[in-house]
């Protein structure tokens, strides 16, 4: 099919013009948007549709973001239908923040849109050597991403907005304390219990199945035995991070950097200041703010006669519980670090001088700059390896983003081979032999949009190279099919033993279940139980080696109905009985373990507030999701 589109470009070109025209003439570009917006909602927010192919697009997305954060993380987790429906919810949260945000009218400025871009790392490495950013390295980047600086720009500033709505209430929530140390002390309530374990392997022994029930088995279970599908491929990989290595600096130019830069290196300056503060109520009625703004302006005539006065009054007069008794000294302080009107006044005086009445949210200040504290400046060699460093990243960036087109035209224009790409831009070919979709972790080969397509039809059948795919940050690869295994069941005396331990496996779970209930129910009519262990002390601090669904098992127990029995499948393990005896209070701890759990606790809480507070907001937008969850296969059950 390629072969066909290179060769009769103009012609297609000319038969799509053909069609396409008289269809906007018809219809409209109105027309092929309606066309265009078909497809199944998969849930709906405000009455707005979220579509398959939104929640599609933004599970490929999450999921390539999660393998580039951690490329050890088995593919198998993301393709799950729980991870799938966890990227609707979060698209859902999403949209109704974006609706919350909107009805609260809260906005980003562009202030604060640019300081978090200025904190994104792979924007900061497009920096030039006098410190500007490098525009057409930073399209580039995003329009390998699909996105323009507006677009992706409008996103962050939409995402910041949406932030907004739920950040301040978890930074506000709390508990008492003594609601945090009722909760705590039924987390770690201790229970005093016996188990008794029936392991799959004292009962594997006693299963000896026949050469008719393992071929019974292995004919009724052909899907646990299939040879997955695998592929041969060569791959190519344009990365960033291998182009720094093959850079080579100029002595000058990292000189000139360094003079450049020199104030950045050496850190911020800081200032000393000393404040008298009038506090002014939020809820303040212009009479009272006049009368407090009337004050300070009085305190400021006396400042100005006798500035020498300024620890005295600030002693007297301040309001500020923290510095008044300082004589209203602040310490020393950077940018950042106090309110936009109070920085503003400090870092505009010279030392020494009195600032004219500053009004802030807090109210209203007089300022007194007493000193400034300017870092001193890094000799070159002190900050050499750091200059090289940030100069290297810059220009592998530079060398990748004009590398980047000339890969990606490469290897679909000769589409049979990876070579000509590589010898064009000194790359190496590497290969990697039986590779299954749920690709290579700690490679290029772990992404899923290069998986999917890998294996494409057109990959698979044609053996011709795919699309450049960025497979993590300034990085592209392209890979070729060299072989294709489809999946096929295995024969039966190729997996004779599989299909056998699978049989007694299942035969030993059946018998340790059988025992283990016919243990409990003895135990619960006042008989005795085999293979009961010693009392044991078990809490959330102290499990005492039992396995996770006994020891919850032993601290789900009703505490007014001791002794109690329960029986506890343990998957791949056995079967358990559980006696528990004796409820104990948590034991003593350490005060300082106490204030750290009390904590913990207070951010769970904030937590909980915070999933509360958004149910309501979904409510309020009538946020519908119309996908069944998925149910995650039991852990064990608990009788």
């Amino acid at each position: 099919m390629f072969d066909t589109i290179r060769h009769h470009k103009k012609y297609l070109m000319g038969f799509l013009m053909i069609l396409i025209i008289p269809s906007f003439v018809l219809f409209g570009i109105e027309g092929y948007s309606r066309f265009n917006e078909g497809g199944d909602a998969v849930a709906t927010v405000d009455g707005h549709k979220i579509k398959k192919v939104e929640w599609d697009q933004a599970h490929q997305q999450e999921s390539q973001r999660l393998r580039q954060a951690m490329p050890q993380l088995d593919a198998k987790l993301l393709d799950s239908d729980e991870a799938r429906y966890a990227t609707l919810e979060r698209l859902v949260r999403q949209r109704v923040l974006a609706a919350a945000a909107a009805d609260l009218h809260l906005y980003t400025s562009d202030t604060r849109l640019a300081r978090d871009l200025q904190q994104n790392e792979a924007i900061a490495s497009l920096r030039k050597a006098d410190g500007s950013l490098d525009v057409e390295a930073y399209r580039q980047l995003l329009a390998r991403q699909g996105l323009t600086p507006e677009g992706f720009e409008a996103s962050v500033r939409a995402d910041l907005s949406q932030r907004q709505v739920i950040q301040g209430l978890l930074a506000s929530g709390f508990a008492t304390g003594e609601l945090a140390n009722v909760s705590l002390n039924a987390f770690f309530e201790r229970r005093e219990a016996r188990v008794a374990l029936f392991n799959l392997g004292d009962f594997a022994s006693r299963v000896n199945p026949s050469d008719a029930e393992i071929e019974a088995y292995y004919n009724a279970n052909t899907a646990q035995f299939q040879a997955p599908e695998q592929v041969d491929v060569e791959y190519l990989v344009l990365d960033a991070a291998a182009l720094e290595r093959t850079v080579a600096l100029n002595e000058a130019d990292v000189r000139a950097y360094y003079e450049q830069n020199a104030a950045r290196l050496a850190g911020e300056e800081e200032r000393r200041a000393s404040h008298i503060l009038l506090n002014v109520a939020p809820n303040a009625s212009a009479a009272d703010k006049a009368a407090v703004r009337q004050k300070a302006d009085a305190l400021l005539a006396e400042l100005r006669k006798d500035p020498k006065r300024f620890a005295e009054l600030a002693k007297a007069n301040s309001q500020d519980p923290g510095s008044a008794e300082r004589g209203g000294d602040l310490d020393f302080f950077g940018r950042g670090a106090m309110v936009k009107p109070f920085e503003d006044a400090v870092y505009s005086l010279k030392k020494g001088q009195i600032s004219d009445v500053v009004e802030s949210d807090f109210g209203f200040h007089i300022i007194q700059l007493t000193d400034i504290k300017s870092p001193p400046k890094r000799s070159f060699d002190e900050v050499r390896a750091q200059l090289e460093a940030d100069l290297k990243k810059q220009q592998a960036q530079r060398q990748f983003a004009e590398a980047a087109d000339v890969f990606s035209n490469t290897v679909y224009e000769q589409a049979d081979s990876l070579q000509a790409a590589a010898d064009r831009l000194k790359l190496t070919v590497q290969t990697a032999k039986g590779l299954q979709r749920q690709g290579l972790p700690g490679t290029p080969l772990a992404n899923e949009r290069l998986l999917g397509a890998i294996f494409a039809a057109e990959s698979l059948n044609n053996k011709r190279n795919t699309e450049a795919v960025e497979t993590g940050p300034s990085q592209l690869t392209a890979a070729r099919v060299v072989k294709h295994s489809p999946a096929q069941t295995q024969a039966l005396t190729e997996v004779r033993e599989k299909v056998r331990a699978k049989l007694v496996a299942q035969r030993a779970t059946e018998l340790a279940k059988a025992e283990g209930e016919k243990q409990l129910q003895s135990g619960k009519s006042g008989g005795a139980v085999a293979g009961l262990g010693p009392t044991l002390t078990l809490s959330r601090a102290t499990p005492q080696n039992q396995m996770a669904d006994v020891l919850n098992a032993a601290l789900s127990a009703d505490p007014k109905q001791l002794p109690a029995w329960i029986g506890v499948n343990l998957p791949e393990r056995g079967y358990a009985v559980v006696k528990v005896e004796k409820v104990l209070p948590a034991e003593a701890r350490p005060a300082a373990q106490v204030a750290r759990e009390v904590q913990q606790y207070n951010q769970w809480w904030a937590s909980a507030e915070g999933q509360a507070y958004y149910e309501m907001l979904k409510a309020r937008h009538k946020a519908v999701i119309k996908v069944a969850k998925p149910v995650a296969p039991a852990a064990g059950e608990v009788r």
